[in-house]
């Protein structure tokens, strides 16, 4: 059994409307970024649009001349032929009208002749079939004559009023359309009419037929003419232009090989023009630059080679040195008052040096580039709750505590645990060293793609450009102020390589008096592209307080700050790139 064919919906003409808008915005779009991108075609199309304003202007100029020129010479031949062939006619229209005319030609066949009709021989005569006359006599009925086939009707009733009005044997003209009996369609033509004998009018009627077909035949040669010219002047725009644009396009590509790294990229050197110096000026910039990032490059390993080496050979005296203060301090007890204090101040010192010889390694790796991951599947919850051990002892001594907000579910993500308890440890101790003694907030928050943990205290804060600042190598928001927690001053700046291992975000807030707050932002999958985080950046409480402040009278009361906000922000990684 054949199975039916499928019935194809049939669009409505507002969805066949949207459609069509939809392409013409994408093809506007397409148009506006080739127009954006082109040199070449800008200048090619400004190009033609001046040629063809400039040709327009001169063709319109040029056409009204050759009109004119053509017109004004059948205007001037026409009146003087018409002036002759009024007073030709007016010896015959001079007579009474009921009188009679013996002509010779009439005379000898032994027949008379009217006026009207004598005249309008005559001048038919005269005009040797180049063109029309109408005689017309207002004042009696059936004294109109016309050569040919006019249907004199068509003459226009002003250019009659004109001429009765009008002195004897004055002439007055006008281009007219002629409508001929059979003819489909009326003809242009050129009128000049005049007064005989009081109530005679006599209209000469001069045909622009040839004249429009001079003037067409003109009308396209310049047309043609002036095309042919805005398109060479066109290709010739074109080939300027890519003679110019060429080796500009050249320039940009080697710039951007160069940009990529390609550091023995040059051009090729052609003549001795703009164009060339431009390409050897490149050259030697690009020369020099090699040089000096070759410069750059062995400076910068051997200052990464050095700190790697200091801290390496530190480790070996650094080690004796240690198996002394063990000693003195295990028997400080022993000691006076006095010994026994520098044994343990010995040793508290040790343990700081120790820590830092171990963050300078940790950075000459990432200078490096020997910094490696090592992820596997953990929940973030146990991740969160073990850097909180490590950190309550020190915590203690501050008297601070830790608020945890956790989600009830699990929030697994691959990550490496080491380091990221690192960076968690490192953000605790900062709002330990930096907070006062007052609460340290940590906030745990997920969503489908991505990780967040969020370290809030209410301390000293940040002034507005240190939230970049911060992550510096040994950068210190008040380098008055002593280090209470022993620190090195690398925490934070390894924190930020191990975030940027992951692929993830470590943002820092803070405003004087607020307090600071920082947020680290994993992809749950290691690899993904990171576009937003499941936690704000701001606190949801001083966001609140700004809203509030924008109103005259505060109608709400804060509302308890739930276990997992999940404002999704989409923001880019870069805008908080603390390089």
């Amino acid at each position: 059994m054949p199975v039916p064919a499928r019935k194809r919906r049939r669009r409505t003409p507002g969805q066949i409307a949207r459609g069509v808008r939809r392409r013409a915005r994408r093809l506007v779009g397409r148009l506006r970024h080739v127009w954006r991108r082109s040199l070449q075609l800008r200048v090619v199309t400004s190009t033609l649009v001046l040629s063809m304003a400039v040709v327009v202007v001169l063709g319109v100029f040029l056409m009204q001349s050759i009109v004119a020129s053509v017109l004004t010479s059948t205007e001037v031949s026409a009146v003087e032929e018409s002036r002759a062939n009024i007073a030709t006619a007016s010896g015959y229209l001079t007579q009474p009208v009921d009188s009679t005319d013996i002509t010779q030609d009439a005379t000898a066949q032994g027949q008379t002749m009217n006026p009207v009709d004598a005249a309008a021989r005559a001048l038919t005569d005269r005009s040797g079939g180049r063109y029309d006359v109408v005689i017309l006599n207002e004042g009696s009925v059936g004294e109109g004559r016309a050569s040919g086939q006019i249907d004199w009707s068509s003459i226009p009733a002003l250019l009659r009023e004109k001429v009765q009005s009008s002195e004897e044997q004055s002439l007055w003209d006008q281009t007219v359309k002629i409508r001929y009996i059979g003819a489909k369609q009326p003809e242009s033509a050129w009128v000049v009419g005049g007064r005989v004998n009081g109530t005679y009018e006599i209209y000469h009627v001069f045909p622009l037929g040839e004249e429009e077909k001079t003037l067409l035949t003109v009308q396209q040669m310049v047309f043609g003419a002036g095309a042919a010219l805005v398109l060479l002047l066109a290709g010739v725009a074109s080939l300027v232009t890519r003679q110019v644009v060429t080796p500009v396009r050249l320039a940009r590509q080697a710039a951007e090989r160069l940009a990529a790294g390609r550091l023995e990229e040059r051009l090729k050197v052609r003549g001795e023009d703009d164009l060339a110096r431009l390409a050897t000026s490149f050259n030697e910039m690009a020369s020099n630059l090699a040089v000096k990032i070759h410069q750059l490059e062995e400076l910068s390993q051997v200052q990464r080679q050095f700190v790697s080496d200091v801290s390496h050979e530190l480790r070996t005296p650094l080690t004796t040195v240690r198996m002394a203060a063990d000693l003195l301090y295990e028997g400080r007890e022993d000691f006076d008052a006095s010994s026994a204090r520098a044994a343990e101040l010995m040793q508290n010192q040790l343990e700081r040096f120790e820590s830092m010889l171990a963050d300078l390694l940790e950075i000459s790796r990432y200078d490096a580039g020997a910094a490696t991951l090592d992820l596997d599947p953990v929940d973030m919850r146990d991740v969160v709750l073990r850097a909180v051990g490590d950190s309550e002892t020190l915590a203690e001594r501050q008297a601070t505590r830790f608020e945890l907000r956790l989600p009830n579910e699990p929030c697994m993500a691959e990550v490496d645990s080491r380091r990221v308890e690192r960076i968690l440890r490192n953000l605790l101790f900062n709002a330990i060293e930096h907070g006062e003694g007052k609460d340290i907030v940590v906030t745990l928050g997920a969503d489908r793609d991505a990780v967040a943990v969020a370290v809030r205290d209410h301390g000293v804060g940040l002034k507005a450009g240190e939230e970049t600042m911060v992550f510096d190598r040994f950068w210190r928001a008040d380098p008055s102020r002593a280090r209470t927690i022993g620190g090195t001053g690398l925490g934070l700046a390894i924190s930020r390589e191990d975030a940027m291992l992951h692929g993830g975000w470590l943002q820092a807030w803070g405003a004087p008096g607020e307090g600071s707050q920082f947020r680290l932002s994993l992809p749950r999958v290691a690899g993904s592209p990171l576009r937003g985080s499941p936690l704000p950046l701001v606190p949801p409480e001083v966001e609140m307080r700004r809203t509030w402040r924008g109103h005259a009278t505060p109608v709400l009361t804060p509302a308890p700050v739930e276990a997992a906000p999940r404002a999704r922000e989409n923001v880019d990684a870069g805008a908080f790139d603390a390089e």
